[in-house]
């Protein structure tokens, strides 16, 4: 499985040449990265150029890019709306997809293949009006993503209109066979279960999002500090008949230092070999 970093981690941190150094000398062959523009400003030319620029004479491979959750640089603190592909409303609805096209405009210069989708936020449930905002919106940005060689993987949130029952679901409504599925396995762990969201998902898991929780609240934890059995998931994942990447995606907030995280993403992967 290929081992890769999420530069959620550096979220604080304007991201440069030697994170990306760092999650190499950490042993990952790929990163994730973070579309925040505190982190990283997708708007500013200057800002993609110098990342892709260093990923051109790197083999640290650009693998995937999260799409944005909100539009400002204070991940919505300072009142900003967030990025809401479901919102009721069709202005914010098309405002969250604009915001979401800024970032994947990057991919002419950075080359991730993949983008990670949000459909809604936590709070928003399961109906009809939802399932064709969903279709509506992974139609429209699948569009736009195809020529510039860009597969989109909706993750599965702890919203209803994500569960792997409805995403399933949606993308067979919508025959939408170039869509797959960045299975997040902390939030499986506080919803259906693991095991339960690998079974359904199935091949549709291209990306795997790393981090361990307790079952009652998001924390993004190292891989051990909570209460995911590993082991079991580890062998379920290797058991789909393509081997997913494995994303390490760790809260910005945990009291980590550029010197300890070496070991503790080494540490991660070794628990995924």
């Amino acid at each position: 499985m290929l081992r890769c970093l999420s530069t959620h981690l550096f979220l604080k941190e304007r991201l440069h040449p030697g994170l990306l150094e760092l999650a190499a000398r950490s042993g990952a062959q790929a990163v994730e990265i973070f579309a925040a523009r505190q982190h990283f400003d997708y708007t500013s030319r200057e800002h993609v150029q110098e990342l892709a620029s260093w990923f051109a004479s790197n083999p640290l491979q650009p693998w995937s890019m999260h799409a944005p959750l909100f539009p400002d640089r204070e991940m919505g603190r300072a009142g900003a709306p967030a990025v809401n592909l479901l919102h009721p409303e069709k202005s914010r609805r098309i405002d969250a997809m604009d915001e979401i096209k800024r970032a994947l405009e990057s991919a002419e210069h950075i080359h991730f293949k993949n983008l990670i989708v949000h459909l809604g936020e936590r709070t928003d449930t399961w109906s009809l009006r939802a399932q064709e905002h969903a279709l509506t919106a992974l139609e429209h940005l699948d569009a736009f993503a195809r020529p510039l060689g860009v597969r989109l993987l909706t993750e599965n949130i702890c919203n209803e209109p994500t569960t792997p029952e409805h995403l399933m679901e949606i993308f067979s409504l919508g025959h939408l066979t170039r869509i797959g599925v960045c299975l997040d396995v902390g939030h499986a762990h506080m919803t259906v279960g693991i095991a339960d969201a690998i079974e359904t998902f199935g091949s549709r898991i291209v990306s795997v999002h790393v981090h361990d929780n307790h079952a009652v609240r998001d924390e993004h934890l190292w891989p051990g500090d909570g209460t995911i059995d590993w082991p079991k998931t580890v062998t379920a994942l290797k058991a789909l008949p393509e081997p997913p990447a494995c994303v390490i995606e760790i809260h910005y907030t945990l009291p980590e230092t550029h010197a300890s995280i070496t070991a503790k993403v080494e540490a991660a992967f070794e628990k995924l070999a």
